[in-house]
């Protein structure tokens, strides 16, 4: 009941930005009253268990990694900051963050395998603790190409060269990192050492960071109780009644656990597409310039590789009057991307940048 009336508060005079309500937020504000009997939506959290700041780093595995490197560096123009074997890690904006690359394996096919999150004061064996603590038991760690689900609650410790890296499976098989905030896929005990960029392209558009990530899951309700209560987190907008946006660090990053759908109530867990974003965020040129490398544009529901397309978001989702555009594209493996501006939170305004205040 506390962050339900802290959001009463805030949608009256805590926008991000200092202006009156849009009638978007109007509505979000008449809905509150159902939305405070939602089981458990806007429960007040214990203490969390582990306090992450920010999401760092992704891993897309591949078809070709040489195919999809060229792709996102002619884009993009993300130097590789570290390899290990055929796993490449490329920077996004400044850094440390970063998409790593690596080849598919028996079994496998072209996905988002994991999301990862800075952590304050990292240390693997307090993190283990904690996360025993939340009934996630240390196992010996699986292949790569295991799905989560197949070890869903359980942690497990990794070891490249000298680096130790942590992970686990939540409820629903989405496989979680764990790292020290200058982890940059690199060499080290924090795996923070990334000092030689190698030379790449110019890129034709420049990331900023990681925006958000969106996962399919079977019960997004519990989901979002799950990672507040763990930690420590906060919704920072709704895209619907039933959609909260949980927020992560700086009121920026989100991840979103949308479901459950249609015959996927046993489904296990999908991370949809990731979201990038960017200074200078405007539609048109960011589709020409799609357009120009050689993406097409999305003919009705189509899906595969290589396309770009808008969906814009309407008040009933939180977004703003005519539509907050929020733009995708799928890359040669028909992975699906999101470009957002840098300030967008997943909120309303045509930037989708009006938020509740942190």
């Amino acid at each position: 009941m506390k962050h339900y009336l802290h959001i009463l508060a805030t949608l009256g005079a805590g926008l991000r930005a200092p202006h009156s309500l849009s009638p978007g937020r109007r509505r979000l504000l008449g809905a509150l009253p159902a939305l405070a009997f939602a089981p458990g939506l806007l429960a007040q959290s214990p203490a969390p268990a582990i306090r992450v700041s920010k999401l760092n780093s992704f891993e897309l595995r591949v078809s070709d990694v040489q195919r999809s490197l060229a792709f996102y560096q002619d884009l993009f123009g993300m130097p590789v900051q570290a390899r290990y074997g055929q796993r490449l890690a490329l920077r996004i904006g400044e850094g440390p963050q970063f998409m790593a690359l690596r080849p598919l394996q028996t079994g496998e096919s072209p996905a988002i395998t994991h999301l990862g999150y800075a952590v304050e004061n990292f240390a693997v064996e307090p993190l283990l603790t904690a996360l025993a603590s939340q009934g996630i038991d240390q196992i010996e760690a699986p292949e790569p190409s295991v799905p989560g689900l197949a070890n869903a609650m359980k942690s497990w410790v990794r070891l490249r060269g000298a680096t130790t890296e942590l992970y686990f499976a939540d409820a629903r098989g989405l496989i979680v990192q764990l790292s020290d905030a200058a982890y940059c896929g690199g060499s080290g005990a924090l795996g923070d050492g990334c000092e030689m960029l190698e030379a790449a392209p110019s890129g034709l558009m420049a990331l900023k960071d990681i925006n958000h990530f969106t996962a399919f899951v079977s019960d997004g309700a519990a989901a979002n109780r799950f990672y507040q209560n763990l930690f420590g987190l906060s919704i920072q907008a709704y895209q619907g009644p039933n959609s909260p946006v949980t927020g992560i660090g700086d009121g920026y990053q989100f991840v979103m656990y949308a479901g459950p759908f249609p015959g996927g109530e046993n489904a296990p867990v999908t991370i949809h597409h990731a979201c990038f974003n960017m200074d200078g965020f405007d539609v048109d040129k960011i589709l020409a310039t799609l357009t120009a490398y050689g993406l097409t544009a999305r003919s009705g529901t189509q899906s595969g590789p290589m396309i770009h397309y808008v969906s814009r978001r309407m008040p009933d989702r939180g977004g703003a009057e005519g539509g907050t555009p929020e733009l995708y594209f799928t890359d040669p493996d028909g992975i699906l991307m999101q470009l957002q501006d840098a300030s967008y939170c997943g909120g309303g305004a045509y930037l989708g940048n009006e938020c509740l205040a942190g």
